[in-house]
């Protein structure tokens, strides 16, 4: 429903990638399967009608992960044309932190809950069903790292008016080497977008990203919109105020549709209409 909405409401060519999934095959073959097919898609886009330079990529969720992750590997590529644009739907784009002020005041919020949220991501870079505990707390960065990231990842970048629901800083577990070595491909921005280094965020096309209050994930799309300002990329935002993850997935939902799921379609149709 919705690429469909997208297509006819836009006038445009949507192409929607289907990928292998974890535990089955974790990272990073999802994402890498999805790289694949926009780079078929850029190459060829002629025979679909497209012109290869206005390709937009597009996300929702882990999608959002995808897309982010993909656009920043594609700057990289002198043998493409250059992403128009991205947009990117309430997205994970961090596993460092899950004390941020959003992964707080929403732990027990559905449908992502903070301990499943973590258990499904370490399920998709690991393969491997975990013990999360440790990762809740911190435990599995080690102290240069999380020096090294502080300056993008940290509630001090969070505007204030998130906190209002309630944050309280946590200082990290003790560092634990055999728990890093189980997750250390985490730090990779092919799994964490966030990470990337300021070099490679600079050259990203212009963006949209979607936020949601009652979502965990609310402030890896604030941090992201932070970097992207401060590097100079025009950013386009909309925050859902009663909006929860997943809300644009029941598009087309009838009456299990929530007012709020259209306007969050609508904001991304207008985004990709005005480019």
């Amino acid at each position: 429903m919705i690429c469909r909405s997208i297509a006819h409401q836009t006038d445009s060519v949507v192409m929607c990638a289907e990928y292998r999934l974890a535990p089955e095959h974790p990272y990073p073959v999802p994402v890498l399967d999805c790289l694949t097919a926009v780079i078929y898609f850029m190459k060829n886009a002629k025979e679909y009608g497209v012109d290869a330079s206005c390709i937009a990529i597009a996300g929702e969720s882990s999608g959002g992960t995808f897309t982010a992750a993909i656009c920043q590997e594609l700057v990289t590529r002198e043998d493409l044309p250059r992403v128009r644009a991205q947009v990117l739907i309430y997205p994970f784009l961090q596993g460092m932190d899950f004390n941020l002020p959003s992964y707080q005041q929403n732990h027990s919020v559905p449908p992502m809950f903070r301990k499943r949220t973590v258990k499904v991501g370490l399920t998709y870079l690991t393969g491997k069903t975990m013990n999360v505990d440790g990762v809740l707390k911190g435990a599995h960065v080690p102290p240069d790292l999380r020096e090294k990231y502080q300056k993008w990842i940290s509630a001090d970048n969070i505007p204030e008016e998130f906190k209002a629901r309630g944050y309280v800083p946590v200082e990290p577990a003790p560092f634990s080497e055999e728990l890093y070595e189980q997750v250390k491909r985490g730090t990779e921005t092919m799994f964490a977008p966030l990470l990337a280094e300021d070099d490679i965020i600079r050259q990203l096309p212009g963006t949209f990203i979607l936020t949601c209050e009652y979502d965990g994930f609310r402030d890896d799309g604030l941090l992201y919109k932070k970097r992207l300002e401060d590097n100079g990329v025009p950013v386009t935002w909309y925050h859902v105020q009663d909006g929860y993850h997943g809300i644009m997935a029941l598009a087309g939902w009838g009456p299990l549709a929530f007012l709020n799921t259209q306007k969050c379609l609508q904001s991304v149709i207008q985004f990709l209409k005005g480019l």
